[in-house]
Order: C-alpha cells, then structure tokens, then sequence
C-alpha cells in the first residue's frame, strides 16, 4: 500500500470515531438497497440535517457512494427530483498500526498451497519459491530497496554496518505463532526483491533479535560479512 492510500484509510477509519456516522454506517452497510438522508435519520432519531451531514462525510472518505433515484417509481415532467440515496462501497478497509500486511500473507499461503498441490511438492519450499517471486516482482517494479521496504511496512533503520535492521514486521501476529515457516517466507521476499532490484552488494539474511524483524539486510561490499540466504525462484 503506498502512503497515500494508507493516508486515506487512516481518515476513512478516524471517520467513524464518531459514535452518529459509525451508526449510520453501520445501518448503509446492513441495507442491500440504497438508503435515502430521512430513512436514515428515521431510523436512528436524529435530524435529517444532522444526517445528511454525516452521511456527505461518509462519501467524502470512501466509506459510502451515493447514486440517484425517483423512489415514487414516477418519470418525466413532474416527476420531481431525483432523491439522494447512499450505498456502502464495496471491499473492505483495513489499518493497522504499526502497519501490517497480512493479506499479503495469506496471499503467499494460498498460492503456495495450490502450487503444492499441483507439483505435489513440499509446502515450505514451495511458499518460499512463491514469496522469492513476488519479491523479485516488487524489486522489477520499484526505484530502490527503501522504497521495497516503505511499501509493505518493514520501517528500516540503518543497522551502523551499511546494512539495514527492519523495525517492523508486517506479518507479526502470525509470525509469533508460525515463526519458521513466515520468518523462511519473510527471507525469501526480502531476497526475491533482492535479486529483482539487481543489488549486488547487499543481502537479505535471517537474522532474529528481540525488537526487530526477522531478516536483516546486510551488506557484501568488501569488508563487510558476506553471508547470506540465496533461496531460487
């Protein structure tokens, strides 16, 4: 996710701090047919004023659409206009902070169950061949390792041996509890970016310590530690 859309999540999500718009999002989400500003008011008691207020910020911040129609089923001249009537959007918004990405998670996994079970080969290989060409494909499309590592979350810190120390892991929660299995994956993406970036001085290593990620990127300039974790795509 870059900044920009993580941004508009954050104020899509502050939105509904307030105790009025999060019941009138609530009851637009519950409704498969639109919801016009005086059903809403209706139902929740309060001002049509207050609710229109409410649901024009909802729209404003992704979290509703609104669309137009004549609810007396009546057209042409004398129909008289068309009413305001508000939708929820579609999908889902999720934020977490510090950030997580474990959709990104559960993509590597699902991928890498299917192709195990079409090569029938061993499930930990396999995620690991999975995240190494995602990570190859992130390296492809990016400027720079930062700038790899500012999209999924990883907030690296410069580790005082031209390296780098990741401060964050976006797959936390389920790395706590599956810590071989994500952390093997983890390495695998950061290496796969590696490798798409075509860096050669620097190398994605499985490195654990209290407080930072997993993996640790690590420089192979002469002078420098060059061991590392290579995993083929």
């Amino acid at each position: 996710m870059d900044d920009s859309a993580r941004q508009d999540d954050l104020a899509a999500v502050a939105s509904i701090a307030d105790p009025q718009r999060r019941a009138l999002f609530e009851f637009v989400a519950r409704h498969p047919e639109p919801v016009g500003r005086d059903e809403a008011a209706s139902a929740l008691g309060m001002a049509r004023g207050t609710a229109a207020f409410h649901l024009d910020r909802l729209v404003e911040v992704g979290l509703l659409r609104t669309e137009f129609q004549r609810r007396n089923g009546r057209t042409g001249p004398g129909a008289g206009r068309p009413a305001k009537l508000y939708r929820a959007m579609p999908g889902e918004i999720s934020v977490s902070v510090p950030e997580r990405h474990y959709d990104l998670a559960a993509e590597l996994l699902s991928r890498a169950v299917e192709e195990s079970d079409r090569a029938r080969t061993p499930i930990g290989p396999t995620l690991e061949r999975v995240s190494a060409r995602l990570g190859r494909a992130l390296g492809d499309a990016a400027d720079s390792m930062p700038a790899v590592l500012e999209r999924l979350g990883y907030a690296p810190v410069d580790d005082g041996d031209d390296g780098m120390l990741l401060t964050n892991c976006p797959f936390d929660r389920v790395a706590r509890n599956h810590t071989a299995t994500i952390c093997a994956a983890n390495a695998a993406l950061l290496d796969g970016a590696v490798h798409g970036l075509g860096e050669r001085d620097v190398a994605a290593v499985l490195e654990p310590r209290d407080g930072y990620c997993c993996v640790r990127l690590r420089s192979t300039r002469q002078g420098a530690s060059t061991s590392h974790r290579t995993t083929e795509a």
